[in-house]
């Protein structure tokens, strides 16, 4: 391998690996996993599914590929002997901006286990310039910038595959960018096809910001990830990207099927079709019209169509749940209409139950319940969430298709999120257990019969503290943040959203602050990590993110709280980070709302490298507290049910928490107190104070002290070393089962059927 580096290294730069920059190394192994990739062969097959997806959050991938390619040892070992590994490399990649959150992490590592247990199956979703924004802070507040990931040494292969996109006043022609997916060493790969635009205009973009001209369709289309929707300009343009997308994968998916020599008239026995949440729901429509146009007939193209798509709810927020204007649907997709009214009509036909109507009274288009009508499949994405949706959410629908509903927990590509995020950790559980575990996750559990093994729990321990100096050292670089690796690293890095209660966590950190200015000091130092961007039309979640950063700033400058207490918000939260922070982590922070929170994958993720749990009864933290058993996680709150007993009757009342109780009364008051209004913005911090007081939807005093109580716990408990490395080795030996290998094996099982 290193003879193989040094010839590219010599033909590009006249240079070895001894005398060669860290930009002209990334380059020369981009170039090697690119010639690896070209000459891997598809992987094919009778059926294939396409997974379409708005995100697909696929991070940095030199590394990932080299793991897949069975390359990642020999690179490293060659570039051992200049002192540098793939991850310093890695470094200068630009990260794809493709993605959000958890539900575009998930679209990326079923793409990765998709490929690994080598079924034909490809992503499509779009090829976004900016992708979501970059995060800066300025004044303690969130402030949003461009992100240009796209560089000239990128993954992306532009195809000579174009499509005619036909809207309401104009037409367009898309041009489709792929992405190598190889299978962990099967010698095979899949693709993530992304649509884009020749014509889309990089510079139409204001300086400093994220705004630009919203009117323009042809120029703006693929700019952004979820652009603003606080206006109808920024709503319609969400349609338009929606239908773009889905138009141009209902065209490749009959183009390859034709290709393929498939009937048309038998297209579900060898096409699946994997709509992930309601962005892409637009395809049933599309799909219908264009066997339309090759002359099917209405009945048997919604017979084919229904038994071809699935559909994937990952949430029970209304706010995720798309109901579309049917004017926006005129003005963009007018040639749609006629079939989603026709389908509607099928609906009502034959349901009396207004509340499963695609097009409601108030002439709005919901997407989910198109998906549920006419997908032969409904799975929620993790037990809890899947009971929530048949008992509550969409009991109505349960009812109509029982047979449609099914759950499929989540899982993360461990390959990543271990090996190569965790290679100390990784090479340990080798020397322990044997590679089996690099295949077969839940060759892991092999890791229990050393769970009393005092050796190896030095050794956890060791590794742990390990990954704290590398966080350590890398925001320093980044952040310019000074991190006490002797402190209890506490972490939570996620979307910013109110359910997820970040601002729960932020009230323990004014309660901490509080203690130990009264002379109440923690046993050992308190890092609290959070990480988190808020969508920019989202006040509140805004607002949080100040708080927070109000609180890095009064918590630092106090020579009497900043020995024992900090408070850190990563900049840019982002997939390279993360795999900085979560082996380094070791309180895994899942504290949103009992109900609330469909599956998490970042659970999953903490849970893998060691980290313990602490959690509400929600999504899999239900699935994770069932493996590790009570002593190895911990978990507060009220439960599911009670919560949504709570929103049904809508009997909660945060004031009624604010009066009564004086501590709860103090923390929320802090957010207004002279000390916070001193470094931040009165007309924030006010106003989220108003709104934990007058509202506060996603119940964070409901469930406050005892947060407090069970953290507090934590912290005592943590200070038994080997009880707390055998919860960690616990969890580590219990997480196989949350890989995606394992999700994608049942996708396919019960929904797909891929031979």
């Amino acid at each position: 391998m290193e003879e193989r580096i040094n010839n590219i290294l010599k033909t590009r730069f006249g240079r070895t690996l001894k005398d060669s920059t860290r930009e002209e190394i990334f380059e020369a192994l981009m170039e090697i996993t690119k010639q690896e990739l070209e000459g891997r062969p598809k992987v094919a097959g009778d059926k294939k599914v396409y997974y379409i997806s708005a995100e697909f959050l696929i991070g940095k991938l030199l590394s990932n590929n080299l793991i897949n390619l069975g390359l990642y040892d020999t690179v490293n070992q060659a570039l051992s002997k200049y002192h540098l590994t793939v991850s310093d490399v890695e470094d200068l990649e630009m990260e794809p901006s493709l993605g959000n959150g958890g539900l575009g992490r998930l679209a990326a590592c079923f793409l990765d286990s998709i490929a690994t247990l080598n079924l034909a199956g490809d992503g499509i979703g779009l090829n976004y310039h900016y992708g979501l924004f970059r995060q800066e802070f300025v004044n303690n507040k969130q402030h949003e910038v461009i992100n240009p990931w796209i560089r000239k040494e990128s993954w992306l292969e532009k195809r000579p595959v174009s499509f005619e996109v036909n809207f309401g006043r104009f037409t367009l022609h898309s041009t489709m960018y792929d992405i190598d997916i190889p299978g962990y060493e099967t010698g095979k790969c899949n693709r993530l096809h992304l649509f884009d635009l020749d014509s889309v205009d990089d510079n139409m973009v204001k300086q400093g910001g994220i705004d630009f001209d919203k009117d323009d369709i042809p120029r703006n289309l693929t700019l952004f990830l979820y652009p603003d929707d606080s206006d109808r300009k920024g709503r319609i343009l969400r349609v338009y990207q929606q239908y773009f997308m889905v138009s141009n994968a209902a065209q490749l998916i009959l183009k390859e099927a034709e290709e393929r020599r498939v009937n048309l008239h038998e297209l579900d026995k060898h096409v699946a079709i994997q709509i992930n949440d309601t962005h892409p729901s637009m395809v049933i429509p599309e799909l219908i019209r264009l066997l339309l146009k090759r002359g099917f007939e209405m009945d048997e193209a919604v017979e084919i169509v229904t038994k071809t798509c699935a559909y994937t709810n990952h949430t029970i927020l209304a706010e995720a749940l798309e109901k579309w204007p049917i004017d926006y649907l005129q003005e963009a997709v007018p040639q749609l209409l006629p079939i989603i009214r026709e389908l509607d009509k099928r609906v009502k036909a034959k349901v009396k139950d207004e509340t499963t109507y695609i097009i409601d009274e108030d002439n709005l288009v919901h997407m989910a319940s198109m998906d549920i009508h006419y997908g032969h499949s409904v799975n929620g994405v993790a037990s809890l969430h899947t009971d929530i949706l048949k008992k509550s959410e969409l009991n109505n629908f349960y009812k109509l298709y029982p047979e449609k509903f099914n759950n499929k927990t989540n899982g993360i590509t461990f390959r990543r999120w271990l090996i190569a995020a965790n290679p100390e950790l990784t090479a340990y559980i080798e020397k322990l257990i044997g590679s089996g575990f690099r295949k077969n996750a839940m060759e892991l559990e092999k890791l229990l019969q050393f769970k009393d093994d005092e050796t190896v729990l030095r050794e956890i321990g060791r590794i742990r503290n390990h990954n704290k100096r590398r966080a350590a050292r890398y925001l320093y670089q980044i952040q310019n943040i000074d991190l006490d690796v002797r402190s209890i690293f506490d972490v939570q890095i996620k979307r910013l959203h109110e359910y997820k209660r970040q601002q729960m966590n932020a009230l323990y950190a004014i309660y901490k602050y509080l203690e130990i200015k009264s002379g109440h000091l923690p046993e050992r130092p308190i890092t609290m990590i959070f990480g988190a961007k808020a969508a920019p039309a989202y006040t509140i979640a805004k607002d949080i993110i100040h708080l927070i950063l109000c609180l890095q700033q009064i918590t630092a400058s106090d020579p009497e709280v900043s020995p024992y207490l900090k408070v850190v918000m990563i900049e840019n939260y982002n997939v390279t980070k993360a795999e900085m922070l979560i082996p380094a982590a070791d309180i895994s922070e899942q504290i949103s709302l009992a109900s609330k929170e469909a599956s998490g994958t970042g659970n999953m993720k903490f849970m893998l490298n060691g980290a313990v749990t602490l959690g509400t009864e929600d999504g899999a933290n239900v699935e994770i507290h069932e493996l590790v058993g009570d002593d190895n996680i911990y978990i507060f709150g009220k439960s599911s049910d009670y919560v949504v007993d709570l929103y049904e009757k809508a009997s909660y009342k945060s004031a009624d928490f604010y009066k009564t109780d004086a501590l709860i009364h103090k923390l929320v008051d802090f957010i207004v107190s002279d000390e916070v209004l001193e470094v931040g913005d009165p007309v924030a911090l006010e106003r989220l104070h108003h709104e934990l007081v007058s509202k506060d939807w996603f119940m964070t005093l409901l469930d406050l002290k005892e947060y407090i109580k069970i953290k507090e716990k934590v912290f005592e408990d943590y200070e038994d070393r080997r009880s707390w490395y055998k919860k960690e080795l616990i969890n580590i030996a219990k997480a196989g089962y949350f890989s995606s290998d394992r999700t994608i094996e049942q996708y396919n099982k019960d929904i797909w059927t891929l031979s």
